[in-house]
Formats: C-alpha cells, structure tokens, sequence
C-alpha cells in the first residue's frame, strides 16, 4: 500500500476495464445509430406521400370518385377542381384512405403519375403513419439500449397518439 491509501492495479485489469468501457461506449454509439437511421428511414418513407398531401397547391388537384377496389390500391376517374388541369378515366389511391367504391375524396395527383394522395388533415396523418411506426420501433431502443427511458415514452407516445389520430380521421 502506498502512503495515500490507494492501490496500484495491475496493467491487464487496467486494460480490462479500459477494454469494458471501449465496449459500452460501442453499444452505446450502436444503439444511437440504429434508432436515428430507423426514425429517418421512417420521415423518408413517410416524406414521400406527406408532400403531395401538405403542400398540394402546385400540384393538380381535384375529386376522385373511387370505381373499383383490389387487396391494396382502389382506381377511379378524377376531376380537375379549378380547371387548370385535365379530368383522368383512371388514377389510383391508396385502399386504406378511402370507404371503398362510391366514394369521393379531394386529392392531389404525384407529379408524373397516375397516384393520387388525399389531402387535408386526413391525408396528412395517413400520410406520416410510416414515421409513426418508426417512432414506436425506436422507442424500444432507446429504453432498452441507451436506458433513456423519459426519452422513450415521450417518443412511443407521440408515435401512438399519431396512429390513433390517423385512425380517428379514417374512420369517423
């Protein structure tokens, strides 16, 4: 023992511990990594539906009336609402934002195709859900791979409060 009290240690438990830290540092840097490329990942899948549907005045917009419907995607004519552009026999929108055949829904069209994406504030939510679920996945590993859990529920609850919300819009 020395003359302050304190023990030397050995230079493989120094390297041990220095080696443990290195380690946790890792996870750490890891488990950040992966939760924002999961929360990126989710605001990239969601950006490109959410555009058309937030910022629409460029874009043609009108009413389709929904024909038909498959397993994912229902097909209808769509009308022009102020005249600048031309009426289609036939675009296509996403299953899940309409009732199914008969109805008629206020749309914007995807520049260069024949996709149309709902407007107003049930579009918008149905177009962020992606991002929702990214923020539910990346909650679980931020409370269980950075422990920040305060952290975590404010992000899993902004994430459930978004999918109640699109669903709410959706359904009633």
């Amino acid at each position: 023992m020395s003359s302050s009290g304190t023990i030397k240690r050995s230079r493989s438990r120094r390297a041990g511990e220095n080696a443990y830290g290195l380690l946790l540092l890792t996870k750490i840097v890891v488990m950040a990594l992966l939760a924002l490329f999961v929360i990126v990942a989710g605001v990239w899948y969601s950006w490109a539906t959410a555009k058309p549907a937030m910022f629409n005045k460029s874009l043609e917009r009108g009413t389709i009336t929904v024909a038909s419907c498959d397993d994912d995607w229902c097909t209808g004519a769509f009308t022009p609402a102020d005249g600048s552009g031309h009426a289609r026999a036939k675009v296509r929108i996403d299953k899940a934002v309409t009732d199914g055949e008969g109805d008629r829904l206020l749309v914007a069209l995807k520049p260069g195709s024949d996709e149309a994406v709902r407007t107003g504030m049930t579009g918008i939510l149905h177009a962020w859900v992606p991002f929702a679920g990214s923020l539910l996945l990346a909650a679980l590993m931020v409370a269980g791979g950075l422990r920040l859990r305060r952290t975590a529920w404010a992000m899993g609850l902004t994430g459930a409060a978004l999918l109640a919300a699109s669903f709410a819009t959706l359904t009633f």
